[in-house]
């Protein structure tokens, strides 16, 4: 898996402070896309073990508190992104006890393969649905357009 940007403090993307990965590939390639340098598979950095451990040691770090990671892109339920994003998703929930896990992804639920569910099974929140241009709305909170939608998986601990 490659990354476009790791960010190890970031308080846009979800609620509280994050750690944030940003990876590449996107089939969807929605028209106004705000991340279009990330469609690219082979575009980025490759995400190695020494990245992974320090955004483990990033959630946590308890000087500065991090309520949990956000995965964006890109996308990383991109089917060339699922095993490596399954491994880490799993990853996190065995070594940072509490921390909760958002995905953005431009599948809806009902699109995702079996592999990609997996994924999904493993988050607090799924934010699913392309960016649609004529639906944008700048007034939303962690999406970009109103056909998007936040899931809740799971209830915070």
């Amino acid at each position: 898996m490659n990354i476009h940007q790791y960010y190890p403090v970031d308080v846009v993307n979800g609620p509280g402070t994050r750690c944030t990965l940003f990876v590449a590939g996107c089939e969807h390639e929605c028209p106004g896309c705000y991340n279009q340098r990330t469609w690219r598979l082979n575009s980025g950095v490759p995400f190695t073990i020494e990245m992974e451990e320090q955004l483990i040691n990033d959630l946590n770090d308890r000087r500065i508190p991090r309520q949990g990671l956000s995965l964006s892109g890109g996308d990383p339920l991109h089917p060339a992104n699922v095993p490596d994003v399954l491994r880490l998703v799993r990853r996190v929930r065995r070594a940072c006890p509490g921390k909760d896990i958002w995905l953005w992804t431009g599948y809806t639920l009902a699109e995702l393969s079996e592999a990609q569910r997996k994924v999904v099974a493993e988050l607090d929140v799924l934010v699913d649905g392309k960016f649609i241009q004529a639906l944008k709305d700048a007034k939303l909170i962690w999406r970009g357009s109103s056909n998007q939608v936040i899931h809740y998986l799971r209830k915070a601990d």
